[in-house]
């Protein structure tokens, strides 16, 4: 790989950006980053995403406060995927929890849900083909 910073955006101009806590390395969120995100990121050191909903540069917690200050960002070897290690303000899922991933998929045979797997999180299952 080289040492040169040439990403690799897909056809659409966009970057996958996994979002994971700096203390402890808990996933957080995937968001896409294209051109504008990326060197608005590394220009102010506060995560930003293109929004595919709204179609616009995304400053996460512009409006929640619940911004993300970017310690480290690491790139995959084909260049074409970011790890984003953040130290987040609040709650970083719109929903109001920590993670966007608070559910676990498991192997049943049903589509159910149980509201406590015994670690805390909520588990959907779903049947797997």
């Amino acid at each position: 790989m080289s040492t040169d910073f040439t990403p690799k955006f897909d056809d659409r101009g966009l970057l996958s950006a996994v979002v994971v806590d700096a203390a402890d390395g808990t996933v957080l969120m995937v968001a896409f980053m294209d051109r504008e995100a990326l060197a608005a990121t590394i220009e102010t050191g506060f995560a930003h995403f293109h929004s595919r909903s709204r179609g616009r540069l995304w400053k996460k917690g512009e409006s929640s406060g619940n911004v993300l200050a970017v310690d480290e960002m690491l790139v995959d070897c084909d260049q074409d995927a970011l790890v984003l290690r953040c130290r987040p303000a609040g709650p970083t899922c719109h929903t109001g929890t920590r993670s966007c991933f608070s559910h676990r998929l498991d192997r049943a045979t049903g589509p159910e849900r149980e509201a406590d797997s015994g670690g805390g999180w909520p588990v959907i299952r779903f049947p797997l083909a």
